[in-house]
């Protein structure tokens, strides 16, 4: 795979909320804390010319570095400006390599490494988690001068961009290090290594005095190291992230890492004294992400992976129990349950009581009780229990029983999506059991369970007789307005819940859930209910096919628009196990509706990528990517590897590469959902069995094993 390597990714811990953005050429990454997009800093990663001593060459991740003495020298008197030495390489001298957990760039006699290794969190309420909550990414740079003849200088750092505080050098015994305020630094333990602040970096690469260097006014920070000739050395460092007090509103908490952390410096010796260990599990996690896949579908999962840490954040409130967050990218809507659901496949991979911790507080606090109308009736109905979109925005917490996001009055983008949460509520909780075993939650939200079919009932139609399986009736919260789907910003294609044919089967899926969860139960009685939901809900969808094979997008409605997320619920029951032969007739029915979209061509664009709506522009890559795993391994379809190729294309598409991982494309460019997590959907790509969750959680466990061989 020969593409651009200037795009940016995150390099994240986990539950920090935090990333190290960097890639894309420019000050256009640095050290972000809660932010939704990159920090826009200067990052310096540099060498000393090989020859010609006092100039230096550095990776392209920096601008111009303005001399800021006029703000104070208004006579022009002061001696502080330095004439510029430092040039980037060119383009063509430098390599990239990355993963998951390590990012790699080679450059003449430089390496530069990031290592921010995928780990598993253990639920914090039953074991110890500061390992893999120290909110600390390393770094290595390593210095070839074997070959030279002069001692050569190299440098990392960067120029802050929080305006309500300066940099500093760190004054912590053993630790050399720079930093902004208390929330963000790089540090080594390398007592070979000097520090500096400055408002250009020549002036600390080649001080005139070294009494000079700790210059606070200086908006840029570097640790500088010498090489002498014939050596080699790798210097470590480690770039740490912090929050003290209070971080969020609603519900107040603070990061959990501040049960062992009172400061950024203690973040950074914790990450450096344990450093071997954590860089051995990222190159084993790495080794086995890389096997049985091609490198279009390892970039697009390596990448993804990135984004999805990088918008992780784990709380404590204040009884002490966790709350785990996972913010929606740019948009930083908190758990959305849109996500939620999607991403439950690599969560219960990784850590799954994560998901659990989501659901419980879905239920305690953003569960609510609802009527339902018929459209244009103003008379309401029985409806029952619903969740919201989301639990808040940007570290605010929303009232309890309403979303951050959600609007009355209504039709399209910011609409209620009470039909579509309630059944991503018996979705996940589905995905949760099969995972864990664990019959005591599951025993514990019998009566969640009980009153989720009796809403998805009342939402089909208030008399059993007139039922057909799918969503007829639209949230009294809407007010005259409608319910929409996760496809907020498409047409009605995929965009309007009642009837809709998306909506249709996963509603057909969350039915087979709950007959799972109640035979979990021993309820056969409300378990033969929801079969009997989920028999409608597949004989309404078969029978609305068309003489050619094709489903249209909004059943009895006249939308004929064509759309491949009719096989998307598809997943739920087959990752689950449930059995679906009694249901083979839609399972025909929707192989022959993709085959006919996909033949046809209406479902894909000029590039080979995949069109979700033959009547939108717009595209989800988080919804190909599980898509594409339903047609190849339910519906039996050979890999789409033109199709791979175009969506790395929309990625690495100069106008997106900055955004790191993005899901919403408009004809391959990003027009939304940037800086995203969603994308570990792709993380099924890596299942090759019966069990895809087995098989995800034997990912990490297997590279665990490696590590303790």
């Amino acid at each position: 795979m020969k593409s651009s390597i200037f795009y940016n990714a995150h390099h994240s811990p986990v539950g920090a909320f935090a990333s190290f953005t960097l890639g894309f050429r420019g000050p256009k990454g640095g050290l972000g804390l809660e932010l939704d997009g990159p920090a826009n800093e200067s990052v310096y990663i540099g060498i000393e010319d090989r020859e010609e001593s006092g100039q230096f060459h550095a990776l392209p991740f920096y601008g111009g570095a303005e001399n800021a003495a006029h703000d104070f020298d208004s006579e022009h008197l002061s001696e502080l400006a330095v004439a510029q030495a430092i040039l980037p390489f060119a383009e063509e001298e430098i390599e990239r390599r990355m993963s998951a957990s390590i990012d790699e760039w080679r450059a003449g006699d430089l390496t530069f490494r990031l290592i921010s290794p995928v780990r598993s969190v253990p639920d914090p309420e039953q074991e110890d988690a500061k390992g893999a909550l120290t909110p600390a990414v390393l770094a290595e740079l390593t210095i070839d001068n074997r070959s030279g003849k002069l001692p050569r200088r190299a440098f990392l750092g960067y120029k802050g961009s929080e305006r309500s505080a300066g940099m500093r050098i760190l004054d912590q015994l053993g630790l050399i290090g720079v930093g902004q305020g208390t929330s963000t630094a790089i540090a080594t333990m390398d007592s070979d290594v000097y520090a500096g602040l400055a408002w250009q970096p020549e002036s600390i690469l080649s001080p005139h005095l070294h009494e000079n260097l700790s210059f606070m006014l200086g908006s840029l920070g570097l640790l500088v190291a010498t090489v002498e000739p014939g050596e080699k050395r790798t210097f470590q460092f480690a770039i740490g992230f912090f929050r003290d007090g209070v971080a969020t509103s609603g519900i107040p908490t603070q990061y959990l890492y501040r049960r062992w952390f009172d400061q950024v410096e203690e973040v950074l010796i914790h990450a450096l004294t344990h450093a071997d260990k954590t860089i051995a599990l990222a190159e084993s996690f790495d080794r086995a992400l890389a096997q049985d896949m091609t490198p279009e579908r390892h970039f697009m999962l390596a990448h993804a992976i990135r984004s999805y840490f990088g918008s992780t954040q784990l709380l404590e409130r204040e009884d002490g129990r966790p709350l785990w967050v996972v913010h929606e990218g740019e948009y930083r809507m908190m758990n959305t349950f849109d996500l939620t659901v999607d991403q439950a496949f690599f969560e219960l991979g990784l850590s799954p009581w994560t998901v659990r911790n989501v659901l419980d507080l879905y239920v305690e606090r953003y569960s609510y009780q609802d009527r339902v109308r018929f459209p244009g009736n103003p008379n309401s109905q029985p409806g029952g229990i619903a969740f919201t979109h989301d639990m808040g925005v940007a570290n605010n917490f929303s009232r309890p029983g309403y979303s951050g996001y959600e609007q009355a009055g209504l039709h399209g983008c910011f609409s209620y999506m009470s039909g579509e949460e309630l059944m991503n509520w018996v979705l996940t909780a589905g995905l949760y059991l099969k995972r864990t075993g664990d019959q005591n939650w599951a025993e514990s939200h019998r009566n969640t369970f009980l009153a989720c079919l009796q809403s998805l009932e009342n939402r089909d139609h208030p008399e059993p007789a007139k039922r057909n399986g799918l969503i007829g009736l639209d949230a009294d919260r809407c007010l005259g307005g409608a319910e929409i789907t996760t496809y907020d910003s498409l047409d009605a294609s995929l965009g309007q819940a009642r009837n809709n044919l998306y909506l249709g089967v996963k509603a057909w899926a969350a039915y087979l859930v709950l007959g799972y969860l109640f035979d979990n139960l021993s309820d056969p009685e409300a378990a033969n209910r929801a079969r009997v939901q989920a028999h409608r809900a597949s004989e309404t969808i078969t029978n609305s096919a068309d003489q050619d094979a094709f489903l249209p997008a909004v059943i009895g409605e006249g939308v004929d628009a064509r759309i491949i997320p009719a096989i998307e619920a598809l997943v739920y029951p087959f990752v689950i196990g449930i059995e679906t032969e009694p249901f083979h007739e839609l399972n025909r029915t929707l192989t022959r509706h993709f085959k006919a979209v996909m033949d046809s061509g209406i479902c894909r664009f000029g590039d080979g990528g995949w069109r979700l709506s033959s009547t939108s522009r717009n595209s989800w890559l988080s919804k190909i990517y599980l898509c594409q795993f339903v047609a190849e391994r339910i519906l039996k379809e050979a890999p789409d590897v033109h199709a791979d190729k175009a969506h790395v294309q929309w990625l690495l598409d100069p106008e997106n590469a900055y955004y790191a991982w993005s899901d919403q494309m408009l004809e391959g460019k990003a027009v939304g959902s940037r800086y995203y997590p969603r994308g570990v959907t792709a993380a099924l790509w890596k299942s090759h069995s019966v069990d895809p969750l087995q098989d995800l959680t034997k990912l990490l466990a297997g590279a665990m094993t490696e590590l303790n061989a």
